[in-house]
């Protein structure tokens, strides 16, 4: 568990692994971030799977946003993926998603890994330029990744040991 006192975040705020308690609140705030948001059943399933990257910001006593994160395993090097992470629309622009990605990237580490990668959307420039100022950089474009058919782009970084 990770506690932070970012100077505009909230008074406090604790990162800790998500429970099965947490995934109406989570849903809540999926169903506010995305045009394609994941349900219930995914979520839940995600956490079953990702226990240990399934991570929660709890501020001012409640779920003020998540990060879901997988190993990746290409057979020739171990990543990270960051396969969802949103802030719910009263608690941004106050570092919990920074807060979020950096105990993502840790437990990548932890876990060998030697990048991460994420996919967002080509028309989502908020989230390009906050990812690029953590220093992930944009690799490819995925054709046709979201279910409406807009691109994505493949952003990485690599960690230095």
């Amino acid at each position: 568990m990770i506690r932070t006192h970012h100077p505009s975040a909230f008074p406090m705020t604790q990162v800790r692994r998500a429970t099965l308690t947490d995934i109406a609140a989570i849903a809540e705030i999926e169903q506010e971030s995305f045009k394609d948001p994941w349900d219930r059943e995914v979520l839940t399933e995600a956490l079953t799977y990702y226990p240990t990257t399934f991570l929660v910001a709890v501020a001012d006593g409640e779920i003020a946003g998540f990060a879901i994160g997988a190993p990746e395993d290409t057979g020739e090097a171990l990543y990270g993926h960051i396969c969802n992470l949103a802030i719910s629309s009263r608690f941004r622009r106050r570092g919990i998603g920074r807060l979020l990605v950096s105990r993502l990237e840790q437990q990548f580490a932890i876990d060998l890994s030697t990048a991460v990668q994420l996919e967002v959307r080509v028309s989502n420039t908020a989230a390009r330029q906050f990812y690029k100022k953590l220093r992930y950089r944009e690799m490819i474009i995925i054709d046709r990744y979201y279910a409406n058919g807009e691109d994505a782009i493949l952003m990485m970084k690599w960690f230095r040991f």
